[in-house]
């Protein structure tokens, strides 16, 4: 893939229009930090009816979509050892609570494609990935490796068709709240606080739908966000054993 450091004159555009040229370019696992494996040989073999009971519909209505799974190496333990750092982590955001669509979640950083980002059955929903990602969180895209695509699921509350696009953050740049009327806050969660039993729950909506979820960084992270979360962590390995009997209940709202 193509580096901001091997290039000289290009704008960032160009740079980002080179890694997206062709689907074969913009998948790579070369360099992949070995941590990462697990979760990239769980994409190539998990089917999608295996990540959720929600599926596209069959007919091909829904809005297509995609969502951008950025995995960061986070922070490592000092030098001594003596004090842990974060570890691997994982991006999210906080969607403002005026949008009409999933107000104040948590969720993945992404969005609807556009026209511009090409064909969505081919790399359409990597490029929808990486720009809705730049534009929610101000992330720099040339410092993304994507590594992975989860099959398509679907949101029946929003008739979103949703492809989740796995990747490293290879080069990490900073990230923040871009649009507060779209975002109302941008935030990384260790892997370790996802996978510890303690932050883990169950929703309960009133409608009688039960689902996982996360209690991470001040936040309940739930609905389509914890259940993508929920299944990479029980593929990938890392899943631990969980009290399923401690809920926490919704609103209608929700």
């Amino acid at each position: 893939m193509t580096r901001v450091s091997d290039t000289q004159g290009p704008t960032r555009d160009h740079v980002r229009d080179a890694m997206l040229g062709a689907r074969d370019a913009m998948l790579s696992k070369e360099g992949l930090p070995g941590w990462l494996d697990p979760v990239a040989r769980a994409a190539e073999t998990v089917r999608p009816a295996q990540l959720s009971r929600f599926l596209p519909p069959a007919d091909g209505a829904g809005r297509q979509s995609a969502v951008l799974i950025l995995f960061g190496d986070g922070t490592p333990e000092d030098q001594d050892g003596e004090e842990a750092g974060r570890g691997p982590e994982l991006l999210l955001m906080e969607r403002a609570g005026s949008l009409r669509s999933h107000p104040g979640q948590p969720a993945f950083p992404g969005g609807a494609l556009d026209p511009e980002d090409g064909d969505p059955r081919g790399d359409g929903p990597l490029r929808a990935a990486l720009r809705e990602a730049e534009e929610e969180t101000g992330l720099d895209p040339a410092g993304v490796q994507l590594f992975g695509v989860l099959p398509k699921l679907y949101i029946p509350v929003s008739g979103f068709v949703v492809t989740p696009v796995l990747a490293w953050w290879r080069e990490p740049s900073p990230v923040g709240v871009v649009d507060p009327a779209e975002t109302a806050r941008v935030f990384k969660v260790p892997v370790a606080d996802l996978t510890d039993p303690a932050n883990r729950v169950t929703t309960v909506h009133p409608s009688g739908h039960r689902g996982p979820a996360f209690l991470v960084e001040s936040a309940l992270v739930w609905g389509f966000t914890a259940g993508i979360i929920d299944r990479l962590l029980h593929f990938a390995g890392w899943e631990r054993p969980w009290d399923r009997e401690k809920q926490v209940p919704l609103d209608w709202r929700a």
